[in-house]
């Protein structure tokens, strides 16, 4: 006779599987790709869904602590050389400013005047970084 709500049958074995830090890692970027279904990522894996939620807590980056700086990164700039403009259009044209193109993460572009600020500009590029 079993206990109330013990429906295992004691001469089954259950074993558990280990899996390694990357098996982890790679099944929390598969959960976290776009609109990716949690519960349905960890059933075609073989766990429950809140294995997953856990490992996902496990592996998320870590804030900084109070004070400290996000690492200094470089990002690539091309620059595009104006083209030349004819003198007669160069006199009927109004007064345009010329515009730097910056590519930020995500291929997102950030267009800013030449004659900014690097003050101002600095302050933009820390508010993408955050984003």
């Amino acid at each position: 006779m079993s206990m109330s709500g013990d429906s295992s049958n004691p001469t089954e074995l259950v074993t558990r599987r280990v899996r390694s830090d990357d098996e982890k890692r790679a099944i929390v970027a598969e959960a976290s790709q776009g609109f990716r279904n949690a519960s349905a990522v960890a059933r075609r894996h073989g766990i429950k869904p809140s294995l997953l939620f856990r490992w996902k807590k496990q592996f998320a980056p870590r804030p900084l602590p109070d004070g400290a700086r996000t690492p200094t990164s470089f990002v690539p700039i091309a620059l595009a050389l104006p083209s030349p403009v004819p003198e007669t259009a160069a006199s009927s044209a109004p007064n345009k400013t010329s515009l730097i193109e910056i590519e930020v993460c995500g291929g997102r572009k950030l267009r800013v005047a030449t004659d900014i600020g690097i003050a101002a500009l600095k302050r933009i590029v820390t508010a993408l970084e955050t984003m």
